[in-house]
């Protein structure tokens, strides 16, 4: 309603802004309640040219995803030293360092979300230090279907699948099994699994997951593979990039002789993931998004249409 429809408004009003409707509409994003915490991303790695340009990127997915939230990228180098202080410039704070100085500055502590798809040796780190400033970590950002869509995309990229299957045409170099390698141990090996069982629905298909930090577990998975009947594996990294050592995935695919797609690297989903761990870990959401989510959902029901109909 405009303020010329209210006889003697002594002041303009505020008209909302009317929102889309229907089943098909895209989801608004929800709002960011006034003082959340900042989101800091824990990145298991040293600071480097090549997982700045990660990090950078899947920090502005984030921001495009949801505006509003404040983000920051913190480093947990692993093995030689306990991440507390690298001397480094702004972009290459450690974890510590952005907690502590959270801490000093009297701001909200941040939610620390790991930069990792599934279990891995950094994180009993990475819990402990949290936990000196009694700060929130986040689960890690898999098992999840967008993980499997992030691989099948990598896979479609290097010609070893199809890139949905809505297309028919056959690719040569197409994988009839894929071992989706990852780090972290068996833990990590066991929760590729599941990604591995939503990927290989994608593909049709087997998948075998497989841990990088194990040796032998790779070859294991691919003459795992060929006796099930497939003749050309290939290997599909279950990894983002800075968790894993680069040279680890080169001399898989050297060893098992197979061919393998890139790492997820910034992939579109990553990002999304890395927002909605975040979003699901603040202590409360905008009202008025769950208001209007509640409205939606009895949009299609008698009450929904009457009080539709009143508006």
């Amino acid at each position: 309603m405009s303020t010329a429809a209210i006889p003697g408004a002594p002041l303009p009003v505020r008209t909302p802004g009317s929102r889309a409707r229907g089943r098909h509409r895209r989801p608004e994003r929800p709002e960011i309640p006034a003082g959340s915490p900042a989101l800091l991303l824990a990145v298991p790695a040293a600071a480097g040219p090549e997982s700045r340009s990660v990090v950078e990127e899947l920090l502005s997915i984030v921001r495009s995803e949801q505006n509003g939230v404040l983000t920051a990228a913190g480093y947990l180098p692993t093995g030689g030293t306990d991440g507390r202080h690298t001397g480094g410039t702004s972009a290459e704070r450690t974890v510590a360092e952005l907690l502590n100085e959270a801490a000093e500055a009297g701001l909200p502590t941040p939610v620390v979300v790991p930069l990792a798809p599934g279990p891995h040796g950094f994180l009993p780190e990475l819990h402990a230090l949290a936990a000196e400033y009694g700060a929130q970590v986040t689960d890690t950002l898999g098992p999840h279907p967008l993980l499997a869509e992030a691989v099948h995309v990598r896979l479609s990229e290097a010609g070893l699948a199809r890139a949905d299957r809505a297309r028919l045409f056959a690719i040569a170099t197409a994988a009839d099994g894929v071992v989706l390698t990852t780090v972290g141990g068996q833990p990590a090996a066991d929760a590729a699994g599941i990604t591995g069982m939503l990927l290989a629905a994608r593909l049709a298909v087997p998948v075998v997951a497989a841990a990088l930090d194990i040796p032998g577990s790779v070859a294991e998975a691919v003459a795992h593979l060929k006796e099930m009947g497939a003749q050309n594996p290939a290997l599909a990294p279950l990894v983002i990039g800075p968790e894993a050592d680069a040279e680890l995935l080169a001399a898989a695919a050297e060893e098992s002789g197979c061919p393998s797609a890139a790492p997820l690297g910034a992939y579109q989903a990553v990002g999304q993931l890395v927002a909605s761990t975040y979003l699901a870990a603040l202590p409360a959401v905008d009202p008025g998004f769950g208001a209007d989510e509640a409205e939606d959902a009895d949009e299609t029901g008698p009450r929904g249409a009457g009080r539709h109909a009143a508006q």
